[in-house]
């Protein structure tokens, strides 16, 4: 039995193989019949027909980044060293006389005003006397305020450097320096030595003389409203201290001309500030 089987399978595949080959044959015969029996061509055409094509992909070209031009990177604005104040020359305290009390051998005249302070002293010598000029633009003065009803007296004017010496070292005496110094002037540096200076008040109201009440009378508010018409000015003003170095006085007044005691006047200046001192 195994015989018989074995027999029919050989059959079958004997079989097999010559359809196989007969159906190739067929195929090639076509084949060659397409392509006019040429058989270079057919085999040709065979190999590109059967040829498996691979794929091709197309690789994405990388991504490249532009170039660009680095950026700075950021700085804060440097800030400049701090410039240093120039040194300022320290102004004297004008209350204070100097260390060096040696007196001039000349005044001191600035743009042709002459000027006498604690920092600006006069020569022992300077003897100018009452200065006529002065005397005559007071007497103008007191013959305006005359027609006001007030009857004015200049009862002390001009002081040599003896007799400025003299009062000096008696209020010295009775108040001591420091007080002294703040309402009297050490000999040498008075106003009243240039002759130009006139303590005024008015006739029969002597209790108000040299003091700080004769700026509350009618006759000394009249004389701070118009002394600078006749070429005065109140020389020690109310809260000037520190500027002319002295403390207000009332019934101190300069002479110092119409036009610059108006200027002076106007401006509310001290005689130090109109010369830039």
């Amino acid at each position: 039995m195994d015989k018989i089987k074995q027999k029919n399978k050989n059959f079958y595949i004997k079989w097999m193989v010559i359809s196989v080959s007969a159906i190739m044959a067929t195929l090639a015969a076509v084949w060659f019949y397409m392509h006019d029996w040429d058989v270079e061509q057919s085999m040709k055409a065979l190999a590109e027909a059967v040829a498996i094509e691979e794929p091709t992909t197309e690789i994405p070209k990388e991504e490249v980044a532009v170039p660009t031009e680095p950026e700075e990177p950021e700085t804060s604005e440097e800030q400049p060293a701090a410039e240093e104040e120039p040194a300022v020359e320290k102004t004297p305290d004008a209350t204070v006389y100097p260390e060096n009390s040696k007196l001039p051998s000349q005044p001191t005249l600035i743009n042709g005003v002459l000027l006498a302070n604690k920092q600006h002293p006069l020569p022992e010598t300077y003897a100018p006397g009452e200065v006529a000029e002065a005397r005559t633009a007071f007497e103008t003065m007191k013959s305006a305020a005359a027609e006001a009803g007030l009857n004015l007296s200049a009862f002390s004017t001009y002081r040599d450097f003896a007799r400025q010496k003299q009062l000096y070292e008696g209020y010295v005496a009775k108040d001591g320096q420091q007080a002294a110094d703040r309402y009297s002037a050490r000999p040498g540096y008075s106003e009243h030595q240039t002759g130009l200076a006139f303590d005024i008040g008015e006739a029969g109201l002597e209790q108000h003389w040299a003091s700080a009440s004769f700026g509350d009378t009618i006759g000394g508010k009249w004389l701070a409203t118009n002394a600078h018409k006749y070429g005065f000015i109140l020389r020690y003003p109310e809260g000037s201290e520190q500027i002319t170095g002295y403390m207000h006085e009332s019934w101190h007044f300069r002479y110092v001309g119409k036009d610059i005691a108006t200027e002076i006047y106007q401006k509310d200046i001290t005689l130090e500030e109109y010369l830039g001192i």
